[in-house]
């Protein structure tokens, strides 16, 4: 059984530019079908505009609120609301007027050598 705690996991910069926590995922458990980690914006943060080719990911919000760009579609987006990106979808957030955290879903596992600019 593997049982993490997000106290217990190690932040780094994904190549997006995001600050991410990996609960579950290729750098923690042994290799699996999915990740999850936790990633943080800062109040007018971005990541960078892009895109993964192989994973499929899922943002669920957790705190604060930012804008949400899916393939040109924009939305706001808030605390309680989950967002699906499709593989190929070209995909970015912004925090907006406070520091945004969500959780991360990506199966395939995520990986820097799958995220395109």
């Amino acid at each position: 059984m593997e049982i993490r705690s997000l106290d217990a996991a190690d932040a780094f910069t994904t190549a997006d530019g995001s600050t991410i926590r990996e609960l579950i995922g290729p750098r923690t458990t042994p290799p699996g079908a999915q990740s999850l980690a936790e990633a943080t914006l800062a109040a007018g943060q971005a990541t960078q505009r892009h895109y993964h080719a192989a994973s499929e990911e899922i943002y669920f919000l957790l705190e604060g609120s930012g804008e949400m760009e899916v393939d040109g579609e924009r939305a706001h987006v808030e605390a309680g609301d989950a967002i699906l990106i499709p593989p190929g979808a070209w995909h970015q957030i912004r925090a907006t007027e406070a520091r945004l955290r969500f959780l991360c879903c990506c199966s395939p596992p995520y990986s820097d050598d799958d995220t395109y600019f």
